[in-house]
């Protein structure tokens, strides 16, 4: 991104803990406005608590996460929920409610925190499912009538039915088979392309963050510790990457585990 620009997310020193672990410990990472930046890393790395505090779900110890260039640490509840409305997700498990329907799963942000009428947020939500691939007689269904990959594809319409300018997807091909994954990669390319939305992603899919991303970070113990255009990814230079792109048991993380 350019440097002299006003970075969509920027993240600066971002400390966390739980009890005595130490999750992240000041961390930095910019979003251009626009951008697809994917994180990767392996499980227990921080990947979801980085997105989580930059939601507002958990409060670091320390450092700045500023949103169009004003801090959003300790805001107040008003103004959280103001940012907030410029935000979607698509959490890992599709996180659908099993007592809604389709179209009321997908309209919630809508009904529930928008105060859309419940029509309008009816026909909204049945114009997201078409956007990815779903009918509207989808939306008379309830999630357990459905296929994993339609769940997902369900989660991912209601991520982007309030038309957010920042979407955050975790572990988005998560369960799927390849097939379905790709799909779900084309999904996630199309509606932030449409929307102009810049999109964060945490995944350990190598093929899911080579499709989705302009930029990738490799978070390691806290740190980014890599982080460079996508097809950069290969010729990195660091030995943390290079171990986890090609899938080595042999390299310095494994030896940090041995360790242990």
């Amino acid at each position: 991104m350019n440097r002299d620009a006003v970075a969509k997310i920027s993240v600066r020193g971002l400390k966390k803990s739980f009890d005595r672990k130490t999750v992240l410990t000041g961390l930095d990472i910019d979003c251009a406005v626009g951008e697809s930046l994917v994180i990767i890393g392996g499980s227990g790395t921080g990947k979801s608590v980085l997105v989580k505090c930059i939601l507002g779900l958990l409060r670091p110890e320390a450092g700045s996460i500023r949103i169009d260039g004003v801090e959003t640490v300790g805001v107040s509840a008003g103004a959280r929920e103001r940012l907030m409305h410029k935000m979607g997700m698509l959490f890992q498990g599709g996180a659908l409610f099993d007592s809604l329907k389709v179209w009321e799963n997908v309209a919630f942000g809508l009904t529930a925190g928008r105060s859309v009428e419940r029509e309008a947020a009816r026909e909204i939500a049945l114009a997201k499912l078409a956007a990815v691939g779903l009918g509207r007689e989808v939306g008379e269904l309830f999630p357990a009538e459905l296929s994993g990959g339609m769940q997902k594809r369900v989660a991912l319409a209601r991520a982007i039915a309030a038309e957010p300018e920042m979407i955050f997807f975790d572990e988005p091909t998560t369960g799927l088979d390849p097939i379905m994954a790709d799909v779900i990669n084309n999904l996630i390319q199309k509606c932030v392309r449409e929307l102009g939305a810049t999109a964060v992603s945490i995944t350990h899919d190598l093929v899911s963050a080579r499709k989705i991303a302009d930029r990738i970070a490799m978070l390691h113990k806290g740190l980014i510790i890599w982080e460079g255009p996508t097809a950069e990814i290969d010729r990195s230079g660091n030995p943390f990457v290079d171990q986890f792109v090609n899938g080595r048991a042999e390299g310095p993380i494994e030896m940090e585990i041995r360790a242990l």
